[in-house]
């Protein structure tokens, strides 16, 4: 099993890894690392774990801010010198709740709960249905008000090529290639669209599916998404990781 640790105390990582390195309910084949919020969403944003040791006060902010970026859907075994979080995190698929110091006995109850979950409960309806979930019918949005210099414009969502983030603001790109401000977040505005038309493929774009001109597989973890229009922003564009399987199939529909 890949196990993730999420920690920015060096000495509390190294604690953990040894408790894990010597105990024999969870067969650990790998431990990965992530001193902070943002290598967190960097490596989750392309990669996944079997389980997840967070804690929650990281050197850069909040661990649970990770949420509002990315989606997990890893179990998390949260460890924290705090109480006050405990209704906050069951939010997420949380295993358990470590409040430090916690001693070896206590690690080894919440894995013991986490083999006996794992074993008893098949998580993909679950996340099938998370992963899904959307605003009700009436609520879907289907044209966006922009401003365009002293005027404000309304765009149908069947001419809307996809959306996208970069630095404080969120963009709105048509299929004839005009980029307006969107006066919303990626977050939310997902919740807002109509999942047969749109999907968030990563944490930066939101697309169209008739904006897709090109699938590229460099592996089965890694596809590229090209574009049309081109997007004004010079990047390459690759489906998040634990999105691949499932935007795969959104485009084959």
């Amino acid at each position: 099993m890949k196990i993730a640790i999420i920690e920015d105390e060096l000495l509390a990582v190294n604690y953990l890894k040894n408790l894990l390195d010597t105990q024999s309910i969870v067969p650990v084949t790998e431990t990965v690392i992530l001193r902070s919020k943002k290598q967190a969403i960097e490596f989750f944003e392309k990669d996944s774990a079997d389980l997840i040791f967070m804690d929650i006060h990281l050197g850069d902010g909040m661990s649970l801010e990770i949420f509002e970026q990315i989606e997990l859907f890893s179990p998390i075994i949260f460890i924290t010198a705090f109480d006050e979080y405990a209704m906050r995190v069951f939010r997420h698929f949380t295993i358990d709740y470590l409040l430090k110091p916690f001693e070896e006995e206590d690690l080894h109850k919440a894995l013991q709960k986490f083999i006996s979950i794992r074993n008893n409960f098949d998580p993909e309806p679950v996340l099938k249905s998370i992963s899904s979930l959307r605003q009700a019918e009436d609520e879907v949005m289907k044209r966006f008000m922009v401003r365009e210099g002293n005027k404000l414009k309304s765009i149908d969502e069947h001419n809307t090529a996809y959306f996208f983030a970069s630095g404080k603001y969120l963009f709105l790109t048509t299929k004839d290639h005009q980029t307006y401000i969107y006066d919303d977040t990626i977050k939310d505005i997902i919740q807002k669209l109509n999942p047969e038309i749109f999907f968030k493929i990563n944490r930066k774009f939101i697309i169209n599916k008739d904006a897709v001109s090109e699938i590229i597989k460099h592996s089965s973890q890694k596809v590229e998404l090209r574009l049309s229009p081109e997007p004004e922003v010079n990047t390459e564009i690759f489906i998040s990781k634990m999105q691949i399987a499932e935007c795969l199939s959104w485009l084959n529909k």
